[in-house]
């Protein structure tokens, strides 16, 4: 069996052992129940030796002692395997909240996910069911070869030769059992990974292809799950077959019969008697070893996939000390002249082997000011927006704030100091009141009434059923994209932070609700340092400075009317903006006749 659950078992290994040590004792009180039994029923058979109630009470006490036992050994792994729950979970959420959230990103939320809950599920399952039954495996055998060896050493060789047939046969049943096994989980999370993304998908799949192709995923999904368990069967299916008849009791019997008429071991009734008895107990405990391989490979492999995300390196941090960094000033007032922010010959990628996404970037965004970023799609944009907040950090050069290194910075100070409005706005599934209030929970209402009407959100939200109180629904599925993206610009308000970045907030916004984004957004920027990831040019004409970006490098840099002067890049994005804007149905401008 593979002993790779383990090492990560070591939180409540304590808890394991002691669940395994009163299932072994268990075993050994049955068997020991077993060979009272047998010397019950010899003193019946036998006239002249007394009467078998002694024999008979000291195995009834042996049986409720192991009942009991057993009981107890359950009792101990579950409690362990809660516990063993409740610690990783807590463990793996504290660190993904370390790691960068570039790095959160590319392993994904669904893989992330699926190790919180799947393998920790499945590490719960091995630690409550299977760590007594491991015990009660290897104790039996153990314990039955000591008391056949005891009773006639023959009678011990013809049981361990029966168990060594049954477990020969199935090593060869077994090989490349490994590998088969880990096939067999990943084809399985295969179709599991095809059914949640046809389900999710199913919008879209309804819309464009009524599930011909998304579906056709699925079937080939299950298509190579049965394939994977018809190559099983046919390597494995006669030997498994074949070794679960050897070791099963029945064998057993015969071969300690056998023994007993061949070497006149059988004369003696009460000892043939007991070994017969106690020797079903050495086929009896091979079962449950034969079921264990499956749950300890798999929990193995969930093991080994919590090990992976554990393993990721998390976001370095300062040594603890005096707080570096600038003063972000008392809320509401004007940003300190020392915030000013340097990208410093920046370069960025996000493997070493990969193309620069970044490449030696050196501007300064001067504290108070309202910078965009623009540039084709894949110019950097919204990575440097990314390292502004350290989602990745840089892997050339520098970012500071008021002259100090980013990296420098505490996360906390770090969140005191920017704010960030994301282009997909997410709300929780708690009250509107309470994802207004993410960041700062203890913030009054008031607070977040004003902060909900600088943002132009009061009025739709007091129309709601409950008002504040409604719930957002899941991912704010409840509310419109807008009606979203205006709360979540309420959110930033009441956190007040000196610098913020905005990744295109309007992006998903229609016509109507745009208005009150552009209004809400005026009351955000009001006396922030601001940088502003722009699809929709429009939205930044009145920018104080306008960065232009091409394949991550700073190409242009100028307000509005300049760079449509220069007639460079920017210019001909300018153009293609203002011609998507006079598009119609049908392929005809505004004023054109059709």
């Amino acid at each position: 069996m593979s002993a790779a659950p383990w090492p990560i078992l070591a939180p409540v290994r304590g808890r394991i052992g002691v669940a395994m040590a009163l299932s072994g004792l268990s075993a050994v009180l049955a068997l020991a129940a077993l060979v009272l039994i047998a010397a019950a029923v010899a003193r019946l058979l036998i006239a002249g030796t007394g009467g078998p109630w002694l024999p008979v009470g000291l195995a009834a006490g042996c049986t409720v002692a192991a009942i009991g036992l057993r009981l107890a050994a359950f009792g101990q792994s579950h409690r362990a395997a809660f516990r063993l729950e409740l610690l990783l979970r807590r463990r793996l959420a504290a660190h993904v909240a370390t790691l960068p959230m570039g790095r959160v990103q590319r392993i994904g939320p669904a893989a992330i996910a699926k190790v919180m809950q799947d393998d920790v599920k499945a590490l719960h399952v091995f630690v409550a069911d299977a760590t007594p039954l491991y015990a009660r495996a290897v104790v039996m055998p153990a314990a039955t070869a000591v008391a056949l060896v005891v009773l006639d050493w023959r009678f011990a060789a013809a049981a361990l030769a029966v168990a060594a047939a049954g477990i020969a046969v199935m090593a060869v049943a077994m090989r490349d059992g490994g590998a088969l096994i880990r096939a067999y989980h990943a084809a399985r999370e295969r179709v599991s990974a095809a059914v949640i993304e046809f389900v999710q998908a199913m919008p879209v799949v309804r819309t464009f292809d009524a599930g011909h192709d998304s579906f056709g995923r699925y079937q080939r999904a299950l298509d190579a799950y049965l394939a994977m368990l018809v190559l099983w069967y046919r390597r494995s299916a006669l030997a498994a077959r074949a070794s679960l008849a050897i070791l099963a009791p029945l064998p057993t019997l015969a071969a300690l019969l056998a023994v007993g008429l061949w070497t006149g071991a059988g004369d003696d009734q009460g000892r043939w008697l007991a070994a017969l008895l106690t020797g079903t107990g050495m086929a009896e405990a091979m079962m449950p070893a034969m079921a264990l391989r499956d749950m300890v490979a798999r929990a193995g492999l969930a093991a080994a996939r919590i090990a992976e995300i554990v393993a990721e390196p998390p976001m370095a941090v300062p040594e603890p000390g005096p707080t570096p960094g600038p003063d972000p000033g008392p809320a509401g007032q004007a940003v300190p002249q020392g915030l000013d922010l340097c990208f410093q010959t920046v370069g960025f990628r996000y493997a070493a082997d990969e193309p620069p996404v970044i490449e030696d970037l050196s501007v300064t965004i001067p504290a108070g000011s309202v910078t965009a970023l623009v540039g084709p799609s894949g110019a950097g944009k919204s990575t440097i927006a990314a390292l502004l907040c350290r989602f990745h950090d840089v892997t050339a050069g520098r970012i500071t704030i008021g002259g100090v290194d980013l990296r420098d910075l505490p996360p906390e100070r770090l969140a005191e100091l920017v704010g960030f409005v994301f282009q997909d706005s997410f709300l929780f599934a708690g009250s509107i009141a309470d994802n207004i209030r993410l960041g700062r929970p203890d913030a009054p209402m008031t607070a977040v009434i004003d902060a909900a009407r600088a943002a132009r959100a009061d009025d739709f939200i007091r129309q709601l059923p409950q008002g504040y109180d409604t719930p957002a629904g899941d991912r704010g599925v409840f509310l419109s994209g807008g009606e979203r993206q205006r709360i979540t610009i309420a959110r930033a308000l009441l956190l007040d932070r000196p610098i913020l970045v905005l990744d295109e907030p309007t992006a998903f916004a229609d016509t109507e609700n745009e208005a009150a984004l552009m209004a809400g957004l005026a009351a955000l920027m009001r006396g922030r340092t601001v940088i502003v990831v722009a699809h929709r040019l429009s939205t930044i004409r009145d920018a104080d400075r306008i960065l232009v970006l091409d394949r991550g490098r700073l190409v242009e840099a100028g307000s509005h009317v300049a760079l449509l002067d220069e007639n460079g890049l920017y210019a001909r994005l300018w153009r293609a903006h203002e011609r998507a804007r006079g598009w119609t149905i049908g392929g005809h401008r505004h004023g054109e006749p059709a």
